[in-house]
């Protein structure tokens, strides 16, 4: 089985400089989430017609290891389906008897893969099988047309129907599996003698009955799954509606969801048991969450995972770090890339880590940066703290060992080394190592002046 998807088109009503296929659903481009469909329907062979913006959708693929075997195909003009079909011809097997051409669209993201499967089964009993919808919104979409018989012989576009033609509810969704042997034929019989002067794929339906073939015709009753995106409000809705087939998901795993209209899952997240999210809660790339985790409001986490008891309060930002068990991060913290926090850690409000590793039991209630540092077991950092791990041009580490404690408002000049049982005064500027069980203060005498006056407004 081959797999042709057409990607070519502009995307006209998308009013972007970018090619439709490009824009995204649930944090993925929707020619991705075609594509990964595809695979997972078991396709030996993957041909993608482009167009509009070709290089830009080729260096955006061809970075993904997954999808360096993509044949791309380009479309220069855009001629219609048909037309986009002939443009993969030279590439497939059309020699095999037994070889399928399954055609998919880039701008259908929801296509399911076990639906794929269920046409593929029945287009081994014909040379041509349709998956069609029943539906009253059938406006602008091609008609099936049907013989006494009940058979399908012809597919009608709706500027080229008939009145009666157009009170039919069953349409084509465009997907179609088709013999490989029987399509170079069928695509080279094809006129554009139709209203939009164009070469339609769904005419070699009338073209197969011709030749004495019959057309098998799966019927689905689910309008998101064959839903095309040509605008930003389909492609708002087809969002909605991924978003709460996931969240569904997720409630019957057993996840307490507060509002699942209110939780975007734009990549996978994996729960445990008796994991409580709360709202406007946003879940990109891989997130994995252990058992009794709880996600306060407005949290975003990006390629991260929380172990088992761990609470992230409001408003804190977690990308592509590891949380240990029972840490309380937030509200309003920054975790960023690098991090690793191991068990009964806490990071409080208005805290940024970066590339830092810090150990058991360790805190940073509030107010302070922590990049390039490794920091050991139950230690404090008090408010204000910054590590400072850049020069200008290098970054440099900072070692803390067990129990340090750093007071507030203190400056730690990197590379430098803090061992066990340190203290540092507040206020302090440390730019060289400290000996265990040692007091540091590294600030100037303090100085009264007498006699000093405060700046007054001037007139």
């Amino acid at each position: 089985m081959e797999v042709v998807i057409l990607a070519a088109g502009k995307g006209t009503r998308m009013y972007s400089a970018h090619p439709k296929v490009i824009h995204t659903i649930g944090g993925k481009p929707m020619l991705q989430r075609v594509i990964e469909t595809a695979i997972k329907a078991n396709a030996n062979s993957l041909h993608v017609v482009i167009g509009f913006g070709a290089d830009r959708i080729k260096n955006h693929f061809e970075k993904i290891e997954s999808f360096k075997s993509v044949n791309w195909l380009l479309q220069e003009h855009q001629l219609g389906t048909g037309h986009a079909v002939q443009q993969a011809v030279s590439s497939i097997n059309s020699d095999d008897e037994n070889n399928t051409i399954l055609v998919l669209y880039g701008d259908v993201p929801l296509i399911q893969a076990d639906t794929l499967e269920k046409l593929l089964k029945l287009s081994r009993q014909n040379a041509v099988s349709l998956l069609t919808l029943e539906t009253e919104n059938n406006e602008g979409l091609g008609r099936i047309i049907r013989n006494d018989a009940n058979e399908v012989v012809a597919i009608v576009e709706e500027k080229d129907a008939t009145a009666e033609q157009k009170h039919i509810q069953e349409v084509n969704s465009g997907i179609m599996a088709i013999s490989a042997m029987h399509l170079p034929d069928w695509l080279a019989r094809l006129d554009n003698s139709n209203e939009q002067a164009e070469y339609y794929l769904t005419d070699i339906v009338a073209l197969a009955v011709e030749d004495g073939c019959k057309i098998s015709a799966l019927t689905i009753a689910d309008e998101n799954e064959v839903q095309g995106v040509n605008d930003k409000s389909q492609l708002a809705h087809l969002e909605r509606q991924l978003q709460m087939t996931n969240n569904s998901k997720l409630l019957e795993q057993g996840v307490t969801l507060r509002d699942p209209t209110r939780v975007d899952v734009r990549g996978e997240l994996s729960c445990g048991q008796d994991v409580e999210i709360d709202v406007n809660v946003i879940f990109e790339g891989s997130v994995t969450l252990g058992n009794n985790v709880s996600i306060g409001a407005n949290v975003i986490i990006k390629d991260s995972s929380i172990d088992d008891g761990s609470v992230i309060l409001a408003n804190t930002n977690i990308e592509g770090a590891s949380i240990g068990k029972d840490t309380a991060i937030g509200p309003s913290a920054r975790i960023r890339p690098g991090t690793i926090l191991r068990d009964k850690v806490k990071i409080g409000n208005f805290v940024e880590t970066k590339k830092a590793v810090i150990g058991e039991g360790s805190k940073a209630n509030h107010l302070a940066y922590i990049g390039d540092a490794e920091i050991g077991k139950d230690c404090n950092i008090g408010a204000g703290t910054i590590f400072c791990n850049y020069d200008g041009v290098n970054k440099h580490k900072t070692t803390l060992g067990n129990n340090v404690f750093i007071g507030s408002n203190s400056v730690l000049v990197a590379p430098v080394n803090l061992a066990d049982n340190t203290f540092v005064a507040a206020g302090s500027a440390i730019n060289s190592d400290v000996p265990s069980d040692n007091l540091a203060v590294g600030r100037t005498k303090q100085r009264n002046i007498s006699g000093w006056k405060r700046p007054v407004k001037k007139d």
